[in-house]
């Protein structure tokens, strides 16, 4: 079971979210109670081809991921995924996960929206991601977002087409990120010089083309050797359909950067689908479990009833034989009281005297 954790969808523009202009110029939030937004029909017909593309190539698990920059705020972020499925076609066999990707800068650092006070705008979501770009950012996406809390972020993209990488991959924080569960995302679009990665929306944005190649491979190689293989997710970022590579050529071009074979295909098999059942855990999160209590089941029940009868059909047979034994006793004694005493001495000396006649007969042979 393979899967693909980063299908990009298109943007929706103003209009198709439903956002009027105002006097000023600026931009109307969306209200709770109106239409949702709709994808137009080329859009949804792109992402419908490539779709059939993943199912032909074998991927099962598709996560569509919808990108927010710096911040989310509540008065204008707007879920569009939950829409997109609604116009998407079903396909037997495939699930499909909603992903949210937060691309994190410099003024992401004051805070960027990931509170519990936000809780409800990010509840949808399956996934949660994040994108850092600088050291800070980087350093509170391994410690701080993927303790176990509500808002955990499972995922950590690495903008891997940028010129160099603006933070240094220390190993406690990557030991401590792995060992809360989070996994490093490596896009193999950027590999491609495919214009996929989130920070090419930056100002500072990475490179594409024959650049976009050369500064993935560096830093791919660096991110393999910082986490040993371990806890390394492999996802696509395409946006077009002849980006698209099998997984079985996903798992070669993963072993080029120093890792063995099996973390290679595990690490768009076995760690996606850890990751999916992880990422449940937001939503049980200190949990309010009742009372157990102990239910028997009526097969269980039936079959006891018979053993309970058994059980008192040998309580009377016993009773019965205790009886029947204590009759015989009195009996015997009854008997013995009804003989005289005379009989029993005769009887007594009869013994005694074939016992002599015996040993007399014994003497005389020898």
């Amino acid at each position: 079971m393979f899967a693909d954790l980063n299908v990009p969808v298109p943007t929706i523009s103003k209009q198709q979210l439903g956002q009027g202009g105002s006097k000023k110029g600026k931009a109307k939030p969306q209200e709770h109670g109106g239409p949702p937004p709709a994808f137009s029909p080329a859009q949804v017909a792109a992402l419908e081809s490539r779709l059939d593309v993943l199912v032909h190539l074998g991927y099962s698990i598709v996560a569509f991921n919808q990108t927010v920059e710096r911040k989310v705020d509540p008065k204008v972020h707007v879920n569009t995924l939950d829409s997109l499925l609604g116009q998407l076609r079903q396909r037997k066999g495939i699930v499909y996960l909603k992903r949210l990707t937060i691309v994190l800068d410099e003024e992401s650092e004051k805070g960027f929206g990931l509170t519990n006070g936000n809780a409800s705008l990010f509840a949808p979501y399956d996934l949660l991601a994040l994108v850092p770009t600088t050291a800070a950012t980087f350093s509170l996406a391994c410690l701080t977002h993927t303790q176990p809390t509500p808002l955990t972020t499972h995922v950590i993209s690495l903008p891997l087409t940028l010129p160099r990488l603006p933070f240094h991959l220390k190993h406690t924080l990557v030991r401590a990120a792995l060992k809360n569960g989070a996994v490093f995302e490596i896009n193999y679009s950027g590999a491609l010089g495919a214009e996929g990665d989130p920070a090419l929306s930056l100002p500072s944005g990475g490179e594409s083309g024959a650049g976009a190649k050369r500064n993935w491979w560096a830093a791919a190689r660096e991110v393999a050797r910082v986490t040993k293989g371990k806890g390394i997710l492999v996802s696509g970022g395409v946006f077009n359909e002849a980006d698209l590579r099998a997984p079985r050529d996903v798992a070669n071009l993963i072993t080029v950067l120093g890792v063995s074979q099996d973390v290679a295909h595990g690490a768009s098999t076995k760690v996606a689908q850890s990751l999916v059942l992880r990422a449940q855990t937001r939503r049980t999160y200190r949990a309010v479990l009742s009372e157990p209590k102990v239910v028997i089941p009526q097969d269980a029940s039936t079959q006891d009833v018979p053993d309970t009868g058994m059980m008192q059909d040998q309580q009377p047979t016993a009773a019965l034989s205790d009886q029947s034994g204590k009759k015989r006793a009195l009996e015997q004694s009854e008997r013995s009281e009804t003989i005289p005493p005379t009989q029993s001495v005769d009887s007594a000396g009869a013994d005694n005297a074939s016992r002599k006649k015996k040993k007399k007969n014994k003497v005389a042979v020898n």
